[in-house]
């Protein structure tokens, strides 16, 4: 009778020990679960540069050195096609020296390829490497062995815009990468995959600021997770390029639209000409010049803005699509990168 006693207090013992560990165990595997998601990867990050004069300011240069860039991905000049004739838009000018290697990147738009013929594609490479190369020799600049192509091309453009890049390719013996547009990734079956090493995925400009709606064009987060549902089966190497910037859309008596670029609530907050409508909204009060643009009493203005949850939430997006990416911001300004944590 002892020994059953004995027996019956030490398999209870061993149940309630085995218990207490598996519930040890589970606060573990609940605790480990917590950890990761609360700790988000980590990505190296490089910015933009998209000015036409090269001129960083102190805190600019300081946001440099914080990000430990290798390089800045330098706007050089932009290549569009007038009335027939392949036009040099917006050379970049230095007044100031850059401390690292830059890495040119060339605007050219998607209609400089409309009815382009293959001559004028072999000329076009050769001539945009003839471009770069006397920007470095005029300025004494120290370039990197990449060359980036930002267009927005589609299915029309698309086979003379890769033969570009491709001829590019031979002609400068070079990396070259290129941007990439949401759309581009949503249709891919139909705009192609570019012939490059690696693509910079464009996640802003989510809608266009010109249209009448109510949503943040520079960035919907729901409408950037909608064109990016399959981001991972994209089958070229990817780094991600995000928004630090603004702008103010503005709209006549008619309805007509422009853009103020860099534009922020708190630059119409301070200004006694301007009546703050809605959250986002405001009234001009008096006819006048403001930010260089001459705006009528009566006029509207919607701000548009990118706040560190939108850029949180896209890089916590990304990191369960992904599994490893760097980022570049668009663009280094002072009078933004303070505002957030990158």
């Amino acid at each position: 009778m002892k020994l059953q006693i004995v027996s019956r207090f030490f398999s209870v013992f061993y149940y309630f020990f085995l218990t207490l560990k598996s519930m040890k165990l589970f606060h573990v595997f609940i605790l480990f679960l917590l950890i990761s998601c609360s700790n988000p990867k980590e990505h190296s990050y490089f910015f933009y540069y998209w000015r036409t004069e090269w001129n960083l300011d102190k805190k600019e240069q300081e946001n440099l050195k914080k990000s430990q860039s290798q390089t800045i991905y330098t706007r050089f000049f932009d290549i569009d096609k007038k009335e027939g004739k392949f036009t040099l838009v917006g050379k970049i000018h230095f007044s100031q020296k850059s401390d690292l290697p830059l890495t040119p990147v060339i605007f050219i738009t998607n209609r400089t390829f409309f009815g382009i013929k293959k001559e004028e594609i072999h000329s076009l490479a050769k001539n945009t490497l003839s471009l770069i190369e006397n920007i470095k020799n005029e300025n004494k600049l120290s370039l990197t062995s990449e060359i980036q192509i930002d267009c927005d091309w589609t299915e029309q453009t698309r086979e003379d815009y890769f033969l570009f890049l491709e001829e590019l390719k031979n002609i400068s013996k070079q990396k070259i990468t290129c941007t990439l547009r949401l759309h581009q990734v949503k249709d891919k079956e139909k705009t192609g995959f570019p012939p490059v090493e690696k693509v910079y995925l464009m996640c802003y400009a989510t809608y266009s600021p010109l249209e009448n709606q109510p949503k943040n064009s520079i960035l919907d987060v729901p409408t950037l997770k909608n064109y990016l549902m399959n981001i991972e089966e994209y089958p070229i190497k990817m780094d991600i390029a995000l928004p630090l910037y603004s702008w103010g859309i503005v709209s006549n008596h008619v309805g007509k639209k422009k853009l103020i670029n860099a534009l922020t609530i708190n630059d119409l907050s301070r200004n006694k000409n301007f009546k703050k409508i809605s959250e986002t909204e405001f009234e001009v009060l008096e006819d006048d010049f403001y930010f260089g643009v001459y705006l009528s009493k009566g006029f509207k203005i919607k701000i548009e803005e990118i706040s560190q949850n939108q850029l949180d939430e896209v890089k916590h997006f990304l990191d369960k699509k992904l599994d490893h990416y760097n980022i570049i911001y668009y663009h280094l300004d002072s009078k933004f990168v303070e505002k957030y944590t990158l």
